[in-house]
């Protein structure tokens, strides 16, 4: 069965956006060749990456640009190389590189993806994708980047979970320039 992970940036208040929905925070400004290397060994595991319509926009919208081929090359590089399946009910079509749009059964189709032989599976950002496949456990692993900023306002990716879940940490790593990764599983219940 293939693991399906969350990988998500998140503030020292607990949002993943801000109030308008900005997740730029999480680009932090301080330099940390050590952060810089997890970033880059991060993006060199294989498997899918799963993203909503949103997140699937703002990263389709960098990942294959010059800049981002200049700035991060290996991040770039594993971005548009890997397979990606976007879920969205509103595209009618997407146009990066080695993706798939799920247009219904996001449940369904998870349940199918996690009995395929393969590689694991990570989500990034898509808060309502995470929260959704958190209420029917279909998440093995929580990886959190906790960014050392506080903003007040946002969105939390559990918007909307309908009962508590209780988690158990299995990793930590601190980095130079703050940002603090937590890894947590499901606790059996």
């Amino acid at each position: 069965m293939r693991n399906l992970s969350v990988f998500n940036s998140v503030s020292v208040d607990g949002y993943f956006t801000d109030a308008n929905a900005d997740m730029s925070f999480a680009h932090n400004v301080n330099p940390d060749v050590e952060w810089d290397a997890f970033v880059e060994s991060n993006a060199s595991g294989g498997g899918t990456l799963l993203f909503g319509r949103i997140t699937y926009e703002l990263m389709a919208s960098f990942w294959p640009t010059a800049l981002a081929a200049e700035q991060m090359p290996v991040v770039a590089e594993r971005m548009n190389n890997l397979p990606k399946v976007v879920f969205s009910t509103t595209l009618d079509k997407v146009s990066w590189s080695n993706t798939r749009l799920v247009k219904n059964d996001l449940i369904g189709e998870i349940r199918k993806m996690k009995n395929e032989p393969g590689e694991g599976m990570a989500i990034l950002g898509s808060g309502s994708i995470v929260s959704q496949l958190t209420d029917y456990g279909l998440i093995d692993e929580y990886q959190f980047v906790v960014i050392p900023v506080v903003l007040g306002k946002g969105r939390t990716m559990f918007e909307g979970v309908a009962q508590k879940l209780p988690l158990r940490l299995i990793k930590t790593q601190a980095f130079i320039n703050g940002n603090v990764l937590l890894c947590y599983e499901p606790m059996a219940g």
